[in-house]
């Protein structure tokens, strides 16, 4: 099915909350700082990771919350829709924009900063594009009662570090999308026999993961959550790295980081009212931020058991990658693959 792209970008911009208020001046500011920011970290982050040295540093796109669902959009269009190029989407389509248009709105509010592989960027025309959302940032850095410029830099480290990992291990990119296409191929599996294996599953009392990692495993044939599991521990990795990374530069660079992290800590773990639970969840957005402590936790130890170089075997391939069981026990991965 070719989803409508371009009428979910329409839907997306029209029904997005609009970002906080703000003066020309200090949106102007925000976005001039933001960009230098996104140049400033490129150097302590390559220095920490010893990635990606003597590569150009491209300029980051500073967007507004319907920037970004454009951009979101056209990745997706050219990650998901490839094979379809060219077709005209029918009205199962375009009640699949709609529902996209929904879902990128929810998101446009959220998103701080992304790194986007798959789109290229318009001066070098290499694939792969830095975003920051400028309205975004400032609401967040309002909420928490930090140093603006400070807390710029900060998202700014973690976000230049996973255009430093892409940029320094390309094959990630087509890693990415061979799963992605794995995850979105037709498995010529009827109703019946989905309903089958789940019924099978659930009588069987098949041990899963738990929240919508669980109902993935549950939902999808074998071989689209063996694709599944692979994307979640690529993103444990690349998440975990960044946020090792932010912490290891932000002393040095970012004079409040511990006031930074310990309200950005709080935020991210701050009871939510029932609705936004159920959204937190049908997003995925706990799985997302298990990622990060995950992740996390994976990066600290390995690299202060066997430090940063020998740790950075872990960008040679697929077959270096954490498994599911090494997350939780770094040393399983470091017996493995050093």
């Amino acid at each position: 099915m070719s989803i409508d792209w371009q009428l979910a970008a329409t839907i997306g911009k029209k029904v997005a909350r609009p970002g906080p208020v703000t003066t020309g001046y200090t949106l102007t500011a925000a976005r001039e700082e933001l960009a230098s920011s996104a140049v400033a970290a490129e150097a302590p982050v390559r220095e920490v990771t010893g990635l990606a040295d003597g590569l150009p540093v491209p300029t980051a796109r500073i967007l507004d919350r319907g920037g970004w669902i454009e951009a979101a959009t056209r990745s997706m269009s050219a990650m998901l829709d490839a094979d379809d190029e060219g077709s005209k989407p029918g009205i199962s389509g375009r009640l699949a924009g709609v529902q996209a248009g929904g879902l990128l709105a929810l998101l446009s509010g959220a998103i701080l900063g992304q790194y986007d592989p798959f789109t290229p960027d318009p001066e070098s025309g290499n694939d792969g594009v830095l975003m920051l959302v400028t309205p975004n940032i400032i609401a967040v850095e309002r909420a928490l009662h930090v140093v603006p410029s400070d807390f710029r830099l900060w998202v700014c480290l973690h976000e230049v570090t996973h255009r430093v990992q892409f940029s320094a291990n390309p094959w990630l990119r087509d890693y990415m999308s061979s799963n992605v296409e794995s995850l979105t191929a037709e498995n010529g599996e009827s109703s019946s026999e989905m309903v089958g294996r789940i019924s099978a599953a659930l009588k069987n009392g098949q041990q899963r993961e738990k929240g919508i990692v669980g109902a993935m495993q549950l939902l999808q044939s074998p071989e689209q959550y063996e694709a599944f599991s692979r994307m979640m521990m690529l993103g444990t990795l690349l998440e975990g790295h960044a946020d090792h990374v932010m912490d290891a530069v932000g002393p040095a660079k970012v004079p409040t980081v511990d006031r930074i992290r310990s309200a950005f800590d709080k935020r991210r773990t701050r009871p939510q009212n029932p609705v936004q639970r159920v959204l937190r969840a049908l997003l995925g957005m706990d799985a997302k931020l298990a990622q990060y402590i995950r992740g996390k936790a994976f990066v600290d130890e390995v690299v202060g058991t066997v430090g940063m170089t020998r740790f950075n075997a872990i960008w040679t391939g697929p077959e270096t990658m954490p498994l599911p069981a090494e997350i939780e026990q770094p040393q399983l991965w470091i017996d493995r693959v050093l």
